[in-house]
């Protein structure tokens, strides 16, 4: 029963195997699949139900992560991934978990392994001790020959763009919640990163004060060892993270609109359906390609040495960092609340404002390509940190929010109410 468990796996290594000893050219294809579901999934503890998700990983080389389905042993997720460039010898290998809310890591439910020959799947899950049944998955693999075949960017992912929006532990123990955004990171994995990037990446600022007590010195460690923690937990994957795919600005733009906002008693209202006038602070990670950003003002941000570290969780070097905004073509210093957001066009404009990382100015044209790569539709412009001419639009983006959104001035920069736990606190608090 356990040989034929690992029957897939041990047919995968001979030919890899056979490959390398007959020296037989390596061909490449271009994969597009289709994770349908699971069925049986057993639960992880005695009592309650599951909430599964899965991360899919081809050789190791590049990944990609579900959403999370509530409370069900049987999830659909018919989510789609598309991945150029693949030797026809790779392996696809998926690990099944089970998401749970206020833990910093997923329960691991079972694993499989196959290969990426085309057509409809079914496979066993196998629990990692004892190799015993954990349920099955279903997949269906189409594939096409390369266009080059060379392999000059492998293991290229191709889309669709998803996204997921994660909410800070700390909201939960909030009563009276200002606006819920102050709270919120976004993750979107994006593709053409190799392309525009080859390996170049920008390594942390060895000149920034707050840079060095992050990456050397006697109490460095200490220090990365709660702004990661922190990071674990304002990414965690949980049925309460939003998740989507974007297709059209739109989309995209719909991620930036006003979230719920209490009532503040001065007559201000929320905009929860419109663009927010806002300055995110973003990087572009390495290890996973995804672009990850929050608003500049966010709430978490809060005793932490560095924004910049706390979305890349403390790695050395990133693709790219720094804020973003986006503003009405024209300027918010020009645009009506009046007008319609659907009736105007809109920018982002993106810069390379990180003291942590002091990303390279020369290469905020390719961060701009790069994005319009994704979002096709949308205009990117990039303005330098020391450039007079982001200095005005991002001023004008935030008087447009203090004056027309009842945005207050301490929402601007990282603030805690009176009698918040901190995200930091949380961290203290799970680490004693």
């Amino acid at each position: 029963m356990q040989k034929a468990k690992f029957k897939t796996r041990s047919l995968l290594d001979t030919i890899k195997l056979a490959a390398e000893e007959f020296n037989v050219e390596t061909k490449y294809v271009d994969l597009t699949i289709r994770f349908i579901g699971a069925s049986n999934l057993p639960r992880v503890h005695v009592i309650g139900t599951i909430n599964p998700c899965f991360r899919a990983k081809l050789d190791g080389k590049v990944s990609y992560a579900s959403s999370v389905k509530s409370s069900t042993s049987s999830p659909v997720w018919d989510e789609t991934w598309i991945v150029k460039q693949v030797p026809c010898t790779a392996t696809l290998s998926v690990v099944v978990r089970h998401a749970e809310t206020g833990s910093l890591v997923d329960n691991v439910i079972g694993e499989f392994q196959t290969t990426i020959t085309q057509g409809a799947k079914e496979a066993e899950i196998v629990g990692k001790h004892l190799s015993q049944n954990r349920g099955s998955f279903w997949l269906n693999i189409q594939t096409s020959p390369s266009a080059h075949n060379s392999g000059s960017l492998p293991y290229s992912f191709d889309g669709p763009i998803h996204y997921s929006r994660h909410d800070s532990p700390t909201v939960g123990a909030l009563t009276k919640l200002r606006d819920t955004r102050l709270y919120s990171t976004w993750k979107i994995y994006i593709k053409g990163i190799p392309q525009f990037f080859n390996d170049t990446v920008q390594r942390w600022n060895h000149d920034y004060k707050a840079a060095q007590a992050i990456f050397q010195g006697p109490t460095s460690i200490a220090v990365r060892s709660g702004i990661v923690a922190g990071h674990r937990m304002l990414y965690a994957r949980t049925v309460l993270n939003g998740f989507g795919v974007i297709t059209s600005p739109d989309d995209v733009f719909r991620l930036l609109h006003g979230g719920s906002r209490a009532p503040s008693g001065d007559g201000s209202r929320a905009f929860p359906n419109r663009i927010k006038p806002a300055v995110y602070t973003y990087v572009i990670a390495k290890e996973d390609k995804s672009l990850r950003f929050s608003e500049t003002g966010a709430a978490f941000f809060v005793e932490f040495a560095s924004k910049h570290a706390l979305h890349s969780s403390c790695a050395e070097s990133v693709v790219y960092s720094g804020e973003f905004h986006p503003r009405p073509e024209g300027g918010w210093d020009t645009f009506s609340d009046e007008t319609d957001d659907g009736s105007v066009e809109w920018e982002l404009v993106i810069d390379n404002n990180s003291g942590t990382y002091s990303p390279n100015p020369d290469l905020l044209v390719k961060v701009a390509q790069l994005l319009e790569f994704n979002f096709p539709g949308i205009k990117v412009v990039a303005l330098g940190h020391d450039n007079p001419e982001l200095k005005k639009s991002r001023d004008a983006c935030r008087e447009y929010a203090l004056m027309k959104r009842g945005v207050k001035t301490t929402e601007l920069e990282p603030h805690a109410t009176e009698g918040e736990e901190t995200l930091l606190q949380q961290v203290s608090l799970r680490r004693t």
